[in-house]
């Protein structure tokens, strides 16, 4: 995955990444990106292609819009785990 399109990464200590990840293409407006939680992070099956599901979806003009739009809920670890839980992702 081209690290452009990661606007924010953020790996917990038991091994998922949680991140932000543009998925509009470079200079398209709006900007769309959608908050997931990568289990597979630090594991050899990181490489291995694909996408986890999205837990949220924002779209905004632009990349800074957007991340304001979901940055907070990436940090607040109680907010991921309830993301998951509604997404029947835990």
């Amino acid at each position: 995955m081209p690290r452009d399109e990661i606007l924010l990464i953020r790996v917990l200590p038991h091994g998922p990444a949680v991140r932000v990840r543009r998925t509009s293409d470079d200079g398209v407006v709006p900007v769309t990106a959608v908050l997931e939680v990568d289990r597979r992070a630090g594991t050899p099956r990181e490489h291995d292609g694909g996408f986890p599901p999205p837990l949220m979806f924002a779209e905004g003009a632009t990349d800074a819009e957007v991340l304001a739009a979901l940055e907070p809920h990436a940090r607040d670890d109680r907010m991921v785990a309830g993301l998951m839980r509604s997404k029947g992702q835990r």
